[in-house]
């Protein structure tokens, strides 16, 4: 399905049912923008939507007429600048060399030693014991 804009023609005369024919027609599926113009009445949906469909929703609001039914075309791509040559290279910049210190603090989740007397044992060591079910009915 391509994209067509469609123009309605609405009789709102209240603010609620304005943004209740907004909400109806955002809910449909492929509408890609809406515009209302609230002088004339007149609402522009574009998208891939199926007018007349989208017509009987509104008409459950206010009176909704179909005024005008377009095909959208597609923008045309504008062509791109020429790049420049890649047979000229750019001079290059030296290497810079960046030296982390290596200490305990860098790996927070390693293993430690100090894990082995303390209290609280890490996950990794942790065991989980399922026991026979225990109930008894009576």
């Amino acid at each position: 399905m391509t994209a067509k804009k469609a123009v309605l023609q609405l009789s709102v005369h209240d603010e609620k049912i304005r943004k209740k024919a907004f909400v109806t027609v955002s809910r449909s599926p492929g509408v890609s923008s809406i515009t209302m113009d609230d002088k004339t009445g007149k609402m522009t949906v574009v998208g891939e939507v199926d007018t007349p469909v989208l017509v009987m929703k509104l008409r459950k609001l206010c009176n909704a007429e179909i005024v005008s039914v377009e095909v959208v075309k597609p923008p045309e791509k504008k062509p791109e600048p020429a790049k420049p040559d890649p047979a000229k290279p750019a001079p290059a910049k030296p290497a810079e060399i960046v030296a982390f210190p290596v200490t305990h603090m860098n790996y927070p989740y390693q293993y430690h030693s100090s894990y082995a007397n303390s209290y609280y044992q890490p996950y990794g060591n942790s065991r989980v014991v399922e026991e026979p079910n225990t109930c008894v009915l009576m």
